[in-house]
């Protein structure tokens, strides 16, 4: 083992740490999703300060995305390091961006795919008031735009349209009050000025 590492270009070291580091965070990532889904009070999304959203209105750029993105393609990257010579290194670049792309596409097909089968069923969103939840896509300030919000409420775990009338965008991860609810989008307020340490989504009877 240690005379293969040696034997790695630079490149092909840089493609092997990234590509561990990476592989560990995807599978604590798993692991809270798959705890979430079962019903537990814990969402491992992270901050996806950039909103590129899709028409399920999930964010691209979620730390489960972005991880697999590392972990796919820089795994994918040293084995084409491994396979070619010096001259051709740069193809495993090329490798590696494709792959870690085509990973970060499949983790969000399957995030969107999840919350669709968990937020089926009827949802009172009058009993919403006054609970908190956790930003999942940015809110713009003011009304000015519609960001996203993740909570577990009547057993279901579910993801909401939200607005602010605060006069400051409110960051993902942040914890926020919904203080009313109009036409399932839900009206809130930041009022706890810590953000989650680990991602989660608020539990709500």
């Amino acid at each position: 083992m240690v005379d293969w590492y040696n034997e790695l270009s630079v490149l092909g070291k840089v493609y092997l740490w990234i590509a561990v580091v990476a592989t560990v965070l995807l599978v604590v990532q798993i692991i809270l999703l798959l705890f979430s889904s079962f019903g537990g009070d814990i969402d491992a999304d992270g901050d996806g300060d950039i909103d590129v959203d899709g028409d399920s209105g999930v964010s691209i750029f979620t730390l489960k995305s972005i991880t697999a993105f590392f972990a796919v393609g820089c795994w994918a990257g040293l084995l084409t390091c491994s396979l070619t010579s010096e001259s051709l290194q740069w193809v495993s670049i090329l490798v590696a961006i494709a792959a870690g792309g085509l990973a970060m596409a499949t983790v969000t097909l399957i995030i969107r795919a999840m919350l669709k089968l968990q937020c089926n069923g009827i949802v009172d969103f009058s009993k919403l008031a006054g609970r908190t939840a956790v930003v999942y896509v940015s809110i713009p300030p003011a009304r000015s735009g519609r960001g996203k919000i993740t909570i577990t409420t009547q057993g279901k775990y579910m993801e909401v349209d939200a607005v602010t009338e605060d006069g400051e965008r409110i960051a993902c991860d942040q914890v926020v009050e919904i203080t009313s609810v109009e036409n399932e989008c839900a009206v809130v307020t930041k009022s706890i000025q810590t953000t989650v340490a680990q991602n989660g989504t608020a539990t709500t009877e």
